[in-house]
């Protein structure tokens, strides 16, 4: 796990259904810093994507209305 990972207190997509494909994001980290950190809750020690909270808005108001189907 990277530093910068292991320095977020990550939270889990609230429409998880522990089937394993949920996304974590640190809320805390987006409060203070503008950038919202994404990552993959099933790879702890992998990627963290950094995004804009418009960006973050965008996708997860397009989860909420089904624009990329189901899984």
């Amino acid at each position: 796990m990277t530093t910068e990972a292991a320095t977020h207190h990550w939270v889990k997509s609230s429409y998880s259904n522990n089937g394993g494909t949920c996304v974590e994001w640190a809320p805390r980290t987006a409060t203070t810093t503008g950038v919202v950190p994404v990552r993959d809750s099933k790879n702890p020690h992998g990627p963290v994507l950094h995004t804009s909270p418009t960006a973050f808005t965008t996708f997860v108001a397009g989860v909420k209305a089904g624009e990329f189907g189901t899984v």
